[in-house]
């Protein structure tokens, strides 16, 4: 460039608004003074981009609009424009939220962060609104991590909000114009410690190009500590996880509690239970359907469909002596038939030849394992421990009975041959663990671990979903939730053994 030719740039630029070269000038690269724009402190790329994004703020509309490049933000790091707040305690960051432009990668990201730290394999959770309009909480719960996700099941929210409450981050979301962001059932448990940062930021998903989203109504609120007593609205989520990632979606969410649900043998349906009634969903949402059980109309969350997909086993208590019972209806519904005699039963498993039923029954103040055949008859009593035994379920050979026992003062999974002999103790751990439920092709066991200190299986505790292989009794986390009693009572694997569906909850102020 000649010297004449930079003189005229010189002085163009000296006579340009000032608010101009604020909004051309790109975002400071770990600077020590990082530029301000609006109610944000700074900005800038965080990982790897090859070319420079931005932030531009219209004072008179209060938007924002951010150009970021980058890769990905996913796996162990991330590349993306942040702009940014220091804060620390609870907090809600809202906003409405679109791209700009046509074209672009279909998984191109728009963001509502909550930060530990700018570098780029941080711990992090957002609010993620992607180019095919998918809404999903994403997270990075350790340092260096891989990235996960939640699905919501808004599509193309028009309105975002992230909170974080305690040590839970919750994604609300609105599809309409009106109205507030609603629960989106996306909520993860992410250690953020101290202060950390809260903002807005666009990935392109393409080294080589860059997104541009507008960010518009942006509120960033101080949440305070709800008062004691003050109202709560419970939410119950029927998710999805793949166990290969364990990535996770939501199917379906509703403001109150239903539980334990089924996945049909054509996988095209789960059944639940809500309100004493059990009602089936399509795998896709949508709305729930009840299935006539006639006169049972007090069903608990111990429920679950034959092999041959034709019968489905309840317990209810709506007859005399009104302690559960465990019957027989037609999987389409129909008139109940009783099976067992004694009360309470509560049934947990069916054995794979479709002949007998497994279940607990509390007789005389014991709580222990039993089995019938599916025609009503007489019990077998499978356990004598003293103690807790519960959760039965056939191994898919129909070679072993699983169960759960504190017959060693923890609750721990065991296995015993279905006329009761053989038992040993599968796991041993620190855990209180419940309900194992064997993958289809009888390599894998998914059960529910509460920490050692809580007793019984409780509602609305820290609870994880664990996945140990059968050969080799190594145990991972599939995910870690606010759940316990109604999550996973009963099996629940889909029946290609990909996936696993359990109910998760959240408890958010409100009525």
């Amino acid at each position: 460039m000649s010297k004449k030719r930079v003189g005229w740039v010189s002085v163009l630029l000296c006579t340009l608004p000032l608010v101009a070269i604020a909004r051309m000038r790109p975002a400071p690269r770990g600077s020590a003074e990082p530029a301000s724009v609006g109610i944000f402190e700074g900005h800038r790329d965080i990982g790897t981009v090859l070319h420079t994004g931005s932030v531009e703020y219209d004072a008179a509309t209060k938007t924002y609009t951010v150009s970021g490049s980058g890769e990905n933000m996913w796996l162990a790091a991330d590349d993306f424009q942040f702009a940014w707040k220091e804060v620390s305690g609870d907090v809600a960051l809202m906003a409405d939220v679109s791209f700009l432009g046509s074209g672009g990668n279909e998984h191109r990201k728009a963001v509502l962060m909550l930060r530990q730290s700018l570098d780029a394999d941080s711990v992090y959770a957002d609010a993620a609104l992607h180019g095919d309009g998918l809404a999903s909480l994403q997270y990075r719960e350790e340092k260096g991590a891989a990235t996960h996700e939640i699905q919501s099941n808004v599509p193309a929210p028009e309105r975002l909000r992230i909170e974080r409450r305690g040590e839970y981050v919750y994604v609300l979301l609105r599809g309409a114009r009106d109205g507030e962001p609603e629960p989106s059932g996306a909520a993860m448990r992410i250690p953020l410690n101290g202060k950390f940062y809260v903002g807005i930021g666009v990935c392109a998903h393409d080294k080589d190009a860059v997104a541009n989203a507008k960010f518009s109504n942006v509120e960033l609120q101080t949440l305070a500590a709800p008062a004691a007593g003050a109202p709560t609205t419970l939410y119950s989520s029927l998710e999805v996880i793949n166990v290969a990632s364990t990535d996770r979606r939501v199917v379906y969410l509703a403001p109150e509690r239903f539980e334990a649900p089924n996945w049909t043998r054509d996988g095209g349906s789960f059944l639940f239970n809500q309100k004493g009634r059990i009602y089936r969903l399509p795998v896709t949402g949508g709305a729930p359907q009840v299935i006539d059980t006639g006169f049972a109309i007090q069903c608990n969350n111990d429920h679950g469909i034959s092999p041959d997909a034709t019968e489905l086993a309840i317990s209810d208590q709506s007859q005399e002596p009104h302690s559960s019972l465990v019957y027989i209806v037609p999987v389409g519904g129909g008139v109940p038939r009783r099976i067992t005699k004694n009360s309470p039963s509560y049934w947990h498993g069916w054995s794979p030849d479709g002949e007998t039923l497994a279940f607990v029954g509390d007789r005389g103040g014991e709580f222990d394992i039993y089995s019938i055949p599916v025609t009503g008859g007489e019990e077998t009593r499978l356990t004598t421990a003293k103690g807790l035994d519960d959760g039965p379920e056939y191994s898919p050979d129909g070679k072993y009975i699983y169960f759960n026992s504190v017959r060693t003062g923890i609750m721990q999974i065991w296995r015993m041959r279905p006329d009761g002999s053989e038992q040993a103790q599968i796991t041993d751990d620190e855990f209180n663990n419940w309900f194992p439920h064997i993958s289809p092709d009888g390599k894998w066991m998914v059960i529910l671990s509460y920490d050692k200190s809580v007793t019984g299986h409780p509602e609305n505790k820290d609870v994880m979903l664990r996945l140990m292989s059968l050969s080799d009794k190594k145990s991972t986390i599939l995910a870690k939730l606010f759940g316990g009693q109604g999550t996973i009572n009963v099996p629940s694997w889909s029946p290609d053994g990909k996936q696993l569906a359990f109910v998760s909850y959240e408890l958010l102020p409100g009525k």
